[in-house]
């Protein structure tokens, strides 16, 4: 009885909680802590380590800082009323809950006088408690033990995306902050500087020996003939140096194939010729060839075939006519027009919430069709649509899945040595987590490039090739670029010249480049999963270090 009272009392707490957080908040002006924040009001302060509040006081606060790997830098914010009061005064007409929906903080980071970089927060970093109360608080930029804070990857866009690691260069600089309120309404509001601080930063950058920083040579037995073409060494040079002393991070290897044959061949942080690599999404991109394959033997009639082909789709959740529409084609798109979303935490169909469930497939066929969305003409980035396609495949080909891949494009290869990852019903998980090593993935990438020919073998036709690296439909502007079939597509510019490329991608900035009017297949792995700057780094790789080291 005393255990069943427990579970009562728990369950009524945590539904006045629940309540309770639902309820409108009263806004509140904030209170000043003691002597220390009424002398500092207004002030961004610079501590190494975390110093509890209460034991903090001015002469822990730091003038200069050695900026190195393996150091903490945290900031402590000192603000005369509370974030919530500064934005009712930008929106007087919003209630403090819609306050904390529509506004957070503007962060501006300047180098030796010079603005860097600006980001407004995303409302979502900070509670609505947090931000109705505090009027002091602190946050890590920098922290050894990878605290979970959005002020440690507000750092990480400062410096990976930002431009910050470009103007940190080795030596001392001026590093100041300026922190405003902002709210976006039907318009973009900006207040003045409710907290401002400025900090000497002497830049260490790790040293590196001339074994990291020289170029790795190819070692025999590689399955490729050797390019004897020439290339900007020197280039490769700083960007392994780059790579040695983090400024690019976890990168493990990079590939380059030029004219068919392997010009650079090159691994970093522990990774080999032999290391398979966790590629997460590029195997979406696998998926697709594997579609076209299927299509073209006859076990799938087209890419235009519909749901209700494969599916009784009445059998499932929120079921209407528009669900029975979806095609092949609006999966290989992700413009399928479910209520779907990965880049948006509260969408229905996120992938986080299909990876707890039993069955994956049965999550995406239950999810609601999106009213908003018509059937491949939007884009949203849906990776339970591309299980979903695993699954057709796996239920239509002959031996299942698996074994067709083996048989139809792996054999063909010559790719022995790899690893699928599963779903809940032991399906090859087509959404990402196929494993390989870098030769075997410039095999696939070469694949295309030849128009889908491999060994004067027609893997998969020169038709699908083209149509899967084309670019079939817009990406959201704010992101640029194209999707095809499973690939994205997109230009880099280097001295004034656009290379249009189509590519694979996957978390951590995993990438399979097939470039269009150069004769350049290139692989780069890296682990920098979840990290801000993983795909931003790769970018700034290939436009300032391996294309111009590359083209005249």
């Amino acid at each position: 009885m005393k255990f069943n009272n427990t579970i009562f009392y728990l369950a009524l707490f945590l539904l006045m909680g629940s309540c309770q957080a639902e309820e409108e908040l009263v806004l509140q002006e904030g209170e000043i802590h003691g002597a220390i924040h009424e002398a500092n009001i207004g002030k961004v302060t610079f501590m190494g380590e975390a110093i509890p509040m209460e034991d903090y006081s001015e002469k822990d606060f730091l003038t200069s800082f050695g900026l190195k790997d393996n150091v903490d830098l945290n900031i402590r914010v000192f603000m005369g009323k509370t974030l919530a009061y500064y934005l009712h005064e930008l929106a007087p007409g919003l209630s403090v809950n819609q306050l904390c929906k529509k506004g957070n903080y503007q962060f501006t980071f300047y180098v030796d006088g010079k603005l860097i970089y600006q980001e407004n927060l995303d409302p979502g970093a900070g509670s609505c408690w947090y931000k109705n109360e505090m009027t002091v608080f602190r946050v890590p930029l920098v922290s050894t033990t990878e605290e979970d804070s959005w002020g440690r990857f507000l750092w990480m866009r400062f410096m990976k995306k930002g431009g910050g690691d470009e103007a940190l260069t080795e030596g001392n600089h001026t590093l100041k902050i300026e922190i405003r309120p902002y709210i976006e309404t039907s318009e973009l509001k900006v207040g003045n500087i409710i907290a401002e601080g400025q900090i000497a930063v002497h830049m260490i950058k790790k040293e590196v020996g001339e074994s990291q920083v020289a170029i790795q040579p190819i070692a025999p037995n590689s399955g490729w003939n050797i390019s004897k073409d020439s290339y900007d060494t020197e280039k490769i040079r700083e960007l392994n140096k780059r790579i040695a002393q983090g400024d690019f991070r976890d990168i493990t290897s990079m590939v380059i194939i030029k004219n068919g044959e392997l010009l650079l061949e090159e691994y970093f942080n522990g990774a080999g010729r032999a290391t398979l690599h966790d590629t997460r999404s590029v195997g979406k991109s696998f998926a697709s060839t594997v579609t076209g394959i299927a299509i073209a033997d006859g076990h799938i009639k087209s890419e235009e075939a519909p749901l209700q082909d494969f599916y009784p789709l009445k059998s499932f959740e929120n079921y209407t006519e528009k669900k029975e529409k979806v095609t092949i084609k609006s999966l290989l798109t992700m413009s399928s027009g479910f209520d779907a979303s990965d880049m948006d935490p509260n969408s229905p169909g996120n992938e986080e919430n299909m990876y707890p469930t039993s069955n994956w497939v049965k999550f995406a066929l239950d999810l609601p069709m999106d009213d908003q969305k018509a059937i491949g003409k939007k884009w949203a980035y849906f990776t339970a649509g591309v299980v979903v396609l695993g699954d057709i495949l796996n239920q239509t080909v002959p031996g299942g899945l698996e074994a067709y891949a083996r048989e139809k494009l792996f054999e063909p290869l010559g790719i022995e040595n790899y690893q699928w990852q599963y779903t809940p019903q032991k399906v090859p998980n087509t959404a990402g987590g196929l494993q390989m090593n870098a030769l075997n993935l410039a095999k696939y990438g070469q694949l295309y490039k030849n128009g889908g020919i491999w060994n004067g073998q027609q893997v998969t036709s020169t038709e699908w090739v083209a149509s899967s690296l084309a670019r079939q439909i817009a990406l959201p502007e704010e992101m640029g670029g194209y999707y095809g079939y499973l690939f994205w597509n997109k230009d880099y510019q280097v001295a004034g010249q656009s290379y249009e490329v189509a590519y694979s991608s996957g978390n951590g900035g995993n990438k399979i480049f097939i470039f269009k009017d150069l004769p350049l297949v290139i692989v780069i792995t890296a682990k920098a999963y979840n990290q801000p700057y993983a795909h931003v780094q790769v970018d700034k790789m290939m436009e300032g270090w391996i294309l111009p080291a590359m083209v005249d």
